[in-house]
């Protein structure tokens, strides 16, 4: 019997010391991340048969059991993968807003001071220091542009860095999880029973969790307890000991952009960005590609816009040589990038024919042998063409060179690098064109009361402008005016109608039409004496003439973007809020992403974190536990000794 009692004192001794340990082994790691607190679970041995019934043999320590909820661990890794994407995409959108957003060193103040040197012109169209200061104001409105490009740019480059970075440690992470699950798998076999080892299944978490950082991934526990790994497009990232890598490379269709992909024997399979969801990474891409690239192109426009629509307008004006006014810009050229995979030998050309049709948007077209697919990538919507060229939202779009072969795709950035090759293209103030190229006048022997216009020339008159004076006679007996140049047909345009005459006819007089030939247009009103004439001449003295500059300062007022929907200063401001929107929406959703994931957490960590009060209340009770079993072996003691007594005597 008093083997018996020792043999139930010492599992009582056991299962105390082992309930001891878990308990200090569990405040040890109140601070550590990840850690799931431990427990002993405890059953009674099978009790011995005697005459008197079923006497107990004492306690088994069964097992240390992790305190962990599946579902609430998958549940914060899910919410994890989440608010990593949508701090990480608001941290960069804020840098954007800043720069956008920033009154001072934005683009409006630069914009305002351009057209304020241009209004100097209009008021002073013979003064230098005037010129001057509108090409000085024109020069640093090109470098706030390309200043801004600079800043995106250097964005963009920064995603990209780390992007490759992000890549690097969700491979060192799939690697670490591997090795584990390779650890776990033993530790399990080794222990003979399967006991859990618990802190390297909590060191897998912990992986787990840092890769859930950087993008999303799920976990699925398999017999054997090691974990296989998801992608959220469901690419296998861990398979048991196994672990597969991702690449970051550079995008076969837009080489300044990096893509992500599955690393293989024979290259890197490319994902699609929206096969990539959660994370560091999954906020990384959509930033670059839904945002700064968008933020990029509207910026690019309102370059492309004003180059174009300033440089019209000059080469409608005279300069103080006499001369017609040439480009005050020089015109960016849209970027044409061939895929890598590209077999043919065709050079895709492409020009801006109309820049306020321009949208904010890549494009990218594709050859399948046949036709030709257009996507405006946007909102992709798709055009389809037998033949080039083709004109599309103010592009044209030809075929430069060679053929192209099917499957061939070429990746068209219309706007995307426009801001950085704006420049200024003339550095002489007298070639700033501010006169017009005409002037109107009427005889000084007239006797009607009928008056000229100074006239106005569109974008039609350089190619064929005006070498000698045309003189308008009135004739009271047809009331109709004649003298036309013989080479030009005419239009009147009166109410909203127009009429065409051909060249050289005389033409009914109506008073207050305008009158359309040669790229000139003039109005004749009130009410001419018979022979009375009117004439327009080119501007041979036109050093203090200012219209043309009137109309370029008026460039500013008008709806010149997006098929006359903004100004340039609109649309800049249409830029700022589409990133302050973007901003805003961001903040919102990662604060209330970051409190889903608090109250997840919290309720993960009610069921597996450490409390200290309950841990010293478990000391005390196994202490006691301790000491009660070692009173049974003392007892025990005690009774083996008064044996021995007995058989002595």
């Amino acid at each position: 019997m008093g083997t018996s009692i020792f043999g139930i004192g010492l599992s009582g001794l056991t299962a105390a010391q082992a309930g001891l340990l878990t308990t200090s082994h569990n405040i040890s790691n109140v601070n550590t991340p990840n850690y799931s607190r431990q427990e002993v679970l405890q059953g009674s041995r099978f009790p011995q048969f005697t005459g008197a019934g079923f006497i107990g043999q004492g306690v088994d320590v069964d097992t240390v059991r992790r305190v962990y909820n599946d579902f609430l661990g998958a549940q914060v890794q899910q919410t994890q993968a989440g608010a990593s994407q949508l701090d990480t995409y608001y941290a960069q959108l804020t840098q954007l807003d800043n720069l956008f957003g920033d009154p001072v060193s934005g683009l409006s103040p630069a914009l305002n001071d351009f057209f304020a040197g241009v209004n100097a012109v209009a008021s002073h169209p013979a003064d230098v220091p005037a010129r001057q200061t509108m090409l000085s104001s024109a020069q640093a409105l090109v470098s706030r542009f390309q200043l801004l490009d600079g800043q995106l740019s250097e964005m963009g480059a920064g995603v990209n860095s780390q992007i490759s970075s992000t890549v690097g440690s969700i491979n060192a992470d799939a690697t670490g999880i591997a090795e584990l699950n390779k650890r776990i798998t033993l530790a399990t076999a080794g222990a003979g029973s399967g006991q859990p080892p618990n802190d390297l299944l909590d060191q897998r978490d912990a992986l787990l969790a840092d890769l859930n950082h950087q993008i999303g991934a799920t976990g699925v526990q398999q017999s054997d307890g090691s974990f296989n790994v998801y992608l959220s497009n469901g690419q296998a990232l861990v398979v048991g000991e196994q672990s597969y890598r991702l690449a970051a490379v550079p995008d076969g269709n837009d080489p300044q952009n990096l893509q992500v992909g599955l690393q293989t024997a024979s290259g890197v399979v490319a994902f699609r960005v929206s096969d990539l969801q959660g994370g560091a990474l999954g906020g990384l891409l959509a930033y670059r590609d839904n945002v700064l690239g968008e933020a990029e192109n509207q910026l690019g426009r309102i370059a492309a816009t004003l180059a174009q629509g300033f440089n019209d307008q000059h080469q409608r004006g005279q300069d103080l040589n006499g001369q017609l006014g040439g480009n005050f810009f020089t015109m960016p050229v849209p970027q044409v990038q061939d895929s890598v995979l590209n077999t043919g030998s065709a050079a895709i050309a492409v020009t801006i024919t109309s820049a306020d049709a321009l949208t904010a948007s890549d494009y990218r077209l594709q050859y399948d042998g046949a036709n030709y697919t257009l996507t405006r990538l946007s909102d992709n919507t798709q055009q389809s063409f037998a033949t080039l060229p083709q004109t599309v939202d103010g592009l044209q779009i030809s075929l430069g060179s060679g053929a192209p072969a099917a499957g061939d795709s070429f990746l068209i950035q219309p706007t995307r690098f426009a801001a950085r090759d704006l420049a200024v293209a003339i550095n002489d103030v007298s070639k700033i064109a501010a006169g017009a190229p005409i002037r109107t006048s009427i005889a000084t022997a007239n006797t009607g009361s009928g008056q000229i216009s100074p006239g106005s020339v569109d974008a039609s008159y350089p190619s064929a402008a005006l070498t000698s004076t045309v003189t308008l006679t009135y004739d009271g007996a047809t009331s109709k005016l004649s003298g036309f140049p013989a080479t030009q047909a005419l239009t009147v345009t009166s109410g909203g109608t127009s009429t065409t005459y051909a060249a050289g006819v005389p033409v009914p007089y109506t008073a207050g039409a305008t009158i359309s030939f040669g790229g000139i247009s003039i109005m004749i009103s009130g009410m001419p004496a018979n022979n009375d004439t009117f004439s327009i001449t080119p501007n041979t003295g036109g050093a203090g003439d200012n219209r043309n500059a009137q109309l370029l300062a008026a460039l500013a007022q008008q709806n010149v973007v997006a098929n006359g929907s903004a100004t340039l200063s609109g649309a800049y401001g249409q830029l700022v809020s589409f990133v302050g929107n973007i901003t805003r929406q961001a903040q919102v959703a990662s604060d209330a992403q970051a409190k889903l994931l608090s109250q997840v957490q919290q309720a993960q960590q009610s069921v597996s974190g450490v409390n200290l009060d309950e841990e010293a209340a478990n000391l005390q009770r196994y202490q006691q536990a301790y000491q009660a079993a070692g009173k049974v072996m003392a007892i025990a003691d005690s009774l083996f000794d008064t044996i021995l007594g007995i058989a002595k005597g």
